[in-house]
């Protein structure tokens, strides 16, 4: 039997993939060139499966001595000659694992200092085929120790090919700048560029539409399962085609929600296999919402998610959540975040302590049949604002978004696992919609806030939920407008609710707070 495979590299005998070659465009010209390049993505988009089967083929080709190592072990060591030694013990492991005695080297001699140039050097003079070194997790070492690394990596490319490797490629999660240090090093070191020598940076992209049909069909080729087309488009559109969210979602579907193979698999089941990912916070989600408390990340996903313009951010903090995939750039030229279930993940991690810290809140919001009830609800959250809003708000770290957390926070508690919550935002929007369902009960959510030295947003708003509630096919919703403007008073007192009527005559209620 196959799998969906969610944790390290693919395997085929017992893994569901694509054909790795296809996603490494351009990399076959690159080594017949003698070329060093970088091949970069975020993490989970299958650059080590890739890069590892091209490695295989390459060495049964009979062309080239051609091997996948790792600079991961030198992460943690305190200077350059630890990282080298610890890499060495690595390198050694993996050759002996991938590669036949006869291409082996010979590292029992090397001398101290420069130990990495000294190895490739070594094997690219003995090995009887040219050496092709593709290096993963470069970005794992930082600092000195990466400096060191990449100007031996530099030093010896001018002796390629007979006394070292003919053509190598750093693969990591970004790209190798000029000046800077990768993964979480210093932001710049005073030293010339250490890698000038690279021809061309490459990248893995996301699964097409096309590409997810012919992954899940071999599920279906293997078993009879089938996915109905709307449940593949519905995964491409959560997703975006992030590889790792795709298998996810399909092996949470067939290993645990239907596992009935007579059984489709639909919409609603996608549905149900993101809120369980969400929920459980996987390795890999649980990686991205770690990488909140940055604060070049916090920078751009604060207003982000309050719907205001960027100002001023360096174009390096942007590319940071490019290359971390937790961004992208949209259909539009804007930036945004990478898929919808991200966008769901981002607020929601933001709101988790909050929501665990609002203490006991009896569901008064619910029918004697279990249904909601939106004016129960309103009253509850007007006590709860009313109450709690002041001292919660002094607590969130996202202070230009804080009364969205609080919110989001309570709104959690009456979803409760039994319903869902949506949300959307985008920069300049100057806003953020929520969309809250329970059982048969929809109810659209327009976020506001007043700011110092701005006119009321009540107009804008008003045109705004229109088109939300336009969107949703609902006639009514709640306009909530935050002020945050300096001395108006504590929440409790400056708390209302008063009606309101959109140009289309769809009802709205306005709380202010």
């Amino acid at each position: 039997m196959r799998w969906f495979n969610i944790a390290g590299p693919c395997q085929s005998d017992i893994h569901y993939m694509l054909p790795p070659i296809a996603r490494l465009p351009k990399v076959d010209r690159l080594i017949a060139q003698r070329s060093y390049f970088v091949m970069h993505a975020p993490r989970q988009m299958g650059k080590t499966t890739a890069m590892l089967t091209l490695a295989q083929q390459l060495t049964a080709s009979g062309k080239y001595t051609a091997i996948l190592l790792s600079a991961e072990t030198g992460a943690s060591k305190p200077n350059l000659d630890k990282a080298e030694e610890a890499i060495l013990v690595s390198w050694t492991g993996s050759i002996q694992a991938w590669l036949p005695a006869e291409l082996h080297p010979d590292w029992s001699k090397l001398p101290i200092g420069s130990r990495i140039s000294a190895a490739l050097q070594q094997w690219a003079e003995t090995s009887p085929r040219p050496l092709v070194v593709f290096l993963d997790e470069i970005d794992a070492l930082e600092d000195e120790n990466l400096i060191g690394v990449l100007r031996q990596l530099r030093d010896g490319s001018s002796r390629r090919p007979n006394h070292f490797p003919q053509s190598l490629a750093l693969i990591g999660l970004r790209d190798v700048r000029d000046y800077k240090v990768a993964s979480g090093g210093s932001d710049r070191l005073n030293t010339s560029s250490p890698f000038n020598i690279k021809v061309v940076s490459l990248t893995i992209k996301n699964f097409t539409l096309e590409e997810i049909t012919a992954l899940y069909q071999q599920h279906t080729d293997d078993t009879g399962q089938i996915f109905t087309p709307e449940a593949i488009d519905h995964a491409f559109y959560l997703t975006r085609g992030q590889p790792w969210l795709v298998n996810a979602l399909a092996k949470e579907i067939v290993e645990e929600l239907v596992t009935d193979e007579s059984q489709p698999i639909e919409v609603h089941h996608m549905n149900q296999a993101k809120e369980i990912l969400i929920q459980r916070r996987d390795t890999h989600i649980d990686s991205l919402a770690e990488r909140l408390r940055e604060k070049r990340v916090k920078a751009i996903l604060e207003p982000m998610l309050s719907g205001q313009e960027l100002g001023e951010v360096p174009n390096d903090d942007v590319e940071f959540l490019l290359d971390l995939g937790l961004c992208c750039i949209d259909e539009t030229g804007n930036l945004a975040i990478a898929n919808p279930i991200y966008r769901e993940v981002l607020p929601r991690t933001l709101a988790f302590t909050t929501t665990i810290t609002l203490g006991q809140i009896f569901p008064t919001w619910l029918t004697a049949t279990g249904e909601l009830n939106k004016l129960a609800l309103l009253d509850a959250f007007l006590l709860f604002w009313r109450q709690h809003g002041q001292p919660l708000l002094r607590n969130v770290s996202y202070h230009e978004i804080a009364p969205h957390i609080v919110l989001m926070a309570f709104l959690h508690r009456v979803v409760n696992g039994k319903g869902s919550m949506e949300r959307e935002y985008a920069i300049g929007s100057d806003r953020m919609d929520l969309c809250l369902r329970y059982g048969a009960v929809t109810l659209g959510i327009e976020l506001k806030v007043w700011r110092e030295g701005r006119p009321d947003p009540l107009i804008r708003a008003l045109e705004q939920i229109d088109r939300y509630l336009m969107g949703l096919s609902l006639n009514s919703g709640w306009l909530v407008i935050f002020d945050q403007r300096s001395g108006i008073g504590p929440i409790a007192d400056r708390t209302t609710v008063e009606q309101a009527e959109t140009i289309n005559g769809r009802q709205i209620t306005v709380i202010r707070g």
